[in-house]
């Protein structure tokens, strides 16, 4: 592994953090994810996330493994093709785990607990960080000429509210809890629905298919939701095979990730005289 000793720690293991972890894992730098106890991600194929309910998950040829401790995921974060999941949702482990790298990729839109000081280089995905008093580097998660790009001054564009457009579709594509309660699905990730087709309920409340396509992210059977939460997805171009790889978007922002993490290791080599590591 080429940076063996550059370990990176990753606060969410959701569909777009995954994709950074893939170009980081990938890349060769060791790494572990921190997540709830009862993740709340849609697109659970290609989450790592989706370690916690599962116990492992493959996405793409990376392993994410659930672990019980920061010494079993030290142990393992060196590991080639494996990430340990970690269920840490407030980072007391950072001392512990003592990351050279923290990426804040909860996708919260605001900023919950994240400091410049909990590692060398911390970097925040989207809205609701600013670099420079947050976090050292902020990456652009908007659709957009800016996606993926680094900011080592300044904030990412603000947060619309409004998913980005799919074949035509744009917040209709999103299902949402209608009312707070427990989730009991009746699709499957990956099935193709008609209009109207009931694919999931809520306390009993149904949620039904906007249009024809393929269920391209559930929320996982039995969660406890809030009224208006994003349960689900259904993406009208009907490829089931998008359903279980990782997204264009959640690449273009692992890349901006991958340049933040080298782009500083750059500034830190003997002739710059800037010790990071």
């Amino acid at each position: 592994m080429l940076f063996l000793e550059v370990l990176v720690v990753m606060r969410g293991g959701g569909d777009l953090a995954t994709g950074v972890a893939l170009r980081l894992k990938r890349a060769g730098f060791p790494l572990i994810v921190l997540e709830l106890s009862r993740p709340l991600v849609v697109r659970r194929t290609v989450a790592l996330a989706s370690a916690v309910l599962l116990g492992t998950v493959e996405v793409e040829g990376i392993h994410g493994t659930l672990v019980n401790s920061s010494g079993e995921a030290l142990a393992m974060a060196r590991q080639e093709a494996t990430v340990p999941v970690l269920v840490d949702p407030e980072g007391q482990s950072l001392p512990a785990l003592q990351p050279k790298v923290v990426v804040d990729a909860r996708m919260a839109k605001r900023n919950l607990d994240t400091t410049p000081d909990q590692a060398p280089l911390v970097v925040a995905l989207g809205p609701g960080f600013e670099a420079g008093r947050d976090c050292h580097a902020v990456v652009e998660t908007n659709r957009g000429h800016f996606l993926g790009r680094v900011y080592w001054q300044g904030h990412a564009e603000p947060n619309t509210g409004t998913p980005g457009p799919v074949a035509g579709y744009r917040a209709e594509r999103v299902l949402r809890a209608p009312v707070d309660g427990i989730v009991r699905a009746f699709a499957d990730i990956g099935d193709a629905v008609v209009a109207d087709q009931i694919v999931a309920e809520v306390g009993g409340v149904p949620v039904r298919a906007p249009f024809a396509g393929v269920v391209r992210g559930l929320i996982a059977d039995g969660t406890p939701v809030q009224a208006g939460l994003k349960i689900g997805d259904v993406d009208p171009r009907g490829r089931r095979d998008h359903c279980f790889t990782v997204s264009d978007k959640a690449l273009a922002v692992g890349g901006g990730v991958l340049e933040a993490v080298l782009t500083w290791l750059n500034r830190c080599t003997p002739t710059r005289r800037t010790p990071c590591i």
